[in-house]
């Protein structure tokens, strides 16, 4: 561990004095875990357009959403996460406000035990989901938007710990976005499925975040991102990874449940709607 840390150190001083920037990414919770593949790429896409060389690094540790919050507020071992977003943690740190997931992040399809998806069969209306039993992670903002909408929502504080409790019947329905609930499935195929009819929605997503006092790595991800926005190569990076997973959702078909998000600031840029996807027009 200590040769672990010196050699990042050296390697640091290195880039250091070769005139690199240093920018400290998570690390994924556990193997197999994709979530940040997408963000770091859009991030490294983001810091190719800027006039400053970056070099990105993954974190030594994994953490939760919660633990990254915490390390890019102190400064210590992140420096930008794609953050889920909540007035709080746009308090705590300062929030880059371009949808990292084109607002994909609050569509949500339902991860179910294999034979089981008839217990939400007659759901139709946000009444009927209330009577479901459904679970998110402890820190989540998800969860606190699903109790706001009078929803009550079992926790755990480890992600993968969830999977588990699904499978052994503590609960019935796991909400993810369609971005992510594809790969969980596929790492769960012997147990788990796709609910097929139903899909959540609220306006919610990630921002890339930084420490408050990081104001330049923070306007060069801002306008990194309006680059790749206005030359299309946003666009672009975003359906290479999502296309496919948003034509199996299929959400044209499916009942549609609308959730309030009482989470959102007023600074959020629900007036443009270029930063966010519009299933209707697959775009």
């Amino acid at each position: 561990m200590m040769f672990r840390l010196l050699a990042c150190l050296m390697l640091a001083w290195h880039l250091s004095a070769a005139g690199v920037d240093i920018v400290r990414f998570p690390r994924p919770e556990f193997d197999g875990d994709r979530r940040f593949d997408y963000p770091l790429q859009l991030l490294q896409l983001a810091l190719s357009k800027t006039g400053t060389e970056y070099r990105i690094q993954t974190a030594e540790f994994p953490m939760n959403q919660e633990r990254q919050v915490l390390e890019i507020e102190a400064g210590r071992t992140l420096d930008v996460g794609p953050i889920p977003s909540s007035a709080e943690r746009e308090t705590r740190l300062l929030p880059i406000r371009i949808p990292v997931n084109k607002g994909m992040l609050g569509w949500r399809l339902g991860l179910v035990r294999k034979g089981d998806k008839d217990l939400v069969a007659g759901v139709r209306t946000l009444d009927d989901l209330k009577g479901v039993r459904l679970a998110q992670g402890h820190e989540w903002p998800d969860t606190n938007i699903l109790r706001a909408n009078g929803i009550d929502v079992i926790t755990a504080p480890k992600y993968e710990v969830l999977f588990k409790m699904l499978e052994g019947k503590r609960f019935d329905y796991f909400p993810r976005s369609v971005m992510e609930i594809w790969d969980e499935q596929a790492i769960n195929a012997e147990s788990l499925e796709v609910e097929p009819r139903l899909a959540l929605h609220y306006v919610y997503d990630s921002y890339f975040m930084v420490n408050r006092k990081n104001t330049k790595l923070a306007e060069d991800i801002r306008q990194g991102l309006e680059k790749a926005i206005a030359d299309g190569s946003f666009d672009k990076l975003f359906l290479q990874h999502f296309g496919e997973r948003l034509r199996k959702a299929r959400l044209d078909k499916r009942t549609v449940i609308e959730l309030r998000n009482p989470l959102l600031t007023p600074e959020t840029p629900s007036n443009r709607p270029e930063l966010w996807y519009d299933h209707k027009r697959g775009r």
